[in-house]
């Protein structure tokens, strides 16, 4: 009994190692989150805490399908070729207009670019255009102003990398509006 399943064990291995390595893969993603915690311990912004933990589970997912690819027997070379192939379609996607790939390309820059966070006032030119609100949520595919009406813009993360943004140092102030003066009646 002991040596049959033995043998199993020996002829299932791949199996085993994989499906060890699948129940294993969110006690592997809690602890880089933890560790990273740790490293950062309230330095940064819970946003941009946020974005470092999705960023860092993305990371951990990569290498434990190119661990588990290189154990069922692909060569290092072939993974190579895949990750060349994808480092190519990134780079195509930061120079396309309006892409899905542009923007997802477009968060990863905006996660390492500290200048904007959300709760900020930025005003996002386009040429004698513009667009101003707070901050309110930067995700995968677009970043959602909340204007001082509290009316909701959702802008592409493509679009608010390519464009100047201002950094308002405070909320901006309703403008003015002059009502027209109405007559009734005919001119004189």
């Amino acid at each position: 009994m002991g040596t049959e399943l033995l043998a199993l064990a020996k002829s299932q291995i791949h199996l085993i190692v994989t499906a060890f390595a699948l129940l294993s893969f969110p006690f592997l993603q809690s602890a880089a989150v933890r560790l990273l915690s740790k490293i950062t311990r309230g330095k940064i912004d819970q946003h941009r805490q946020y974005r470092a933990e999705l960023l860092l589970k993305i990371i951990v997912a990569i290498l434990l399908l190119c661990l588990l690819l290189v154990f069922w027997g692909f060569e290092l070379r072939e993974l190579f070729v895949v990750g060349s192939s994808l480092f190519a379609v990134v780079g195509v996607g930061l120079f396309a207009g309006w892409s899905l790939l542009s923007n997802l390309t477009s968060f990863l820059i905006m996660f390492v670019q500290n200048d904007t966070k959300v709760g900020n006032w930025v005003r996002v030119i386009d040429g004698a255009n513009f667009v101003e609100g707070r901050i309110l949520e930067m995700g995968l595919m677009n970043v959602v102003l909340q204007n001082i009406d509290g009316h909701r813009v959702v802008y592409p993360n493509n679009l608010f990398v390519t464009r100047p943004v201002m950094v308002l140092n405070s909320e901006p102030k309703k403008p003015k509006v002059i009502a027209a003066k109405r007559t009734l009646g005919p001119k004189k």
